[in-house]
């Protein structure tokens, strides 16, 4: 046994994007640590892993979460707005389609490929989901409480947070995010399906 002593480093890298970004090498890396650690993960994100490092120089680990959670509120809000533009536009005859192509132009990236998704019905037909209903929602409550905590409330991802729940108790462990889109079409008297 060596009586050398063994040096650590910690850097935190929670990540941003689906399975199939990651399988394709684009995630977002969200680095926080020692400034002398920063450096040796950094090979292994952009270039790697991702598409790009957003980083926490010498700023304590949790920073990278507490973007991650923020960051999932964004996207949930994101979602929740689709699903309620979406129903809108097909109630008042608008049209998905024509919906559809204003996100695609205006909004490229996550915002087409969820309207994308709620629009072939994916969001109820999938057999496992690309964001489950769980861990969406413990990322909404522990956003509610780090709100709470800073003096504030995140009452958009509260409206959110209610529709997942309807979600889950319509798809159970099936229930995806994009199922919010369901969600809002039953409270508007359509069916959860499209």
């Amino acid at each position: 046994m060596s009586s050398s002593k063994l040096e650590q480093e910690f850097v935190a890298c929670p990540v941003f994007g689906a399975p199939a970004v990651a399988d394709a090498g684009q995630l977002i890396c969200v680095l926080a640590g020692p400034e002398g650690s920063i450096p040796k993960v950094r090979p292994y994100c952009k270039g790697v892993m991702g598409k790009a490092n957003i980083e926490f120089s010498d700023r304590p680990c949790s920073k990278a979460t507490l973007l991650k959670i923020i960051g999932n509120t964004l996207i949930l809000n994101m979602i929740e707005s689709l699903a309620e533009g979406h129903t809108m536009a097909g109630k008042s005859g608008l049209g998905n389609d024509n919906l559809q192509q204003f996100i695609e132009v205006i909004f490229p990236g996550p915002d087409t490929a969820y309207s994308g998704r709620m629009m072939s019905g994916d969001y109820h037909k999938r057999k496992q989901p690309l964001f489950a209903i769980d861990l969406a929602r413990k990322d909404a409550r522990h956003a509610m409480g780090i709100a709470e905590v800073n003096g504030m409330r995140l009452e958009d991802v509260e409206v959110a947070d209610k529709h997942l729940c309807d979600v889950q108790s319509y798809m159970g462990q099936k229930g995806d995010i994009a199922g919010i889109y369901g969600a809002v079409r039953e409270k508007s008297g359509l069916n959860f399906e499209s």
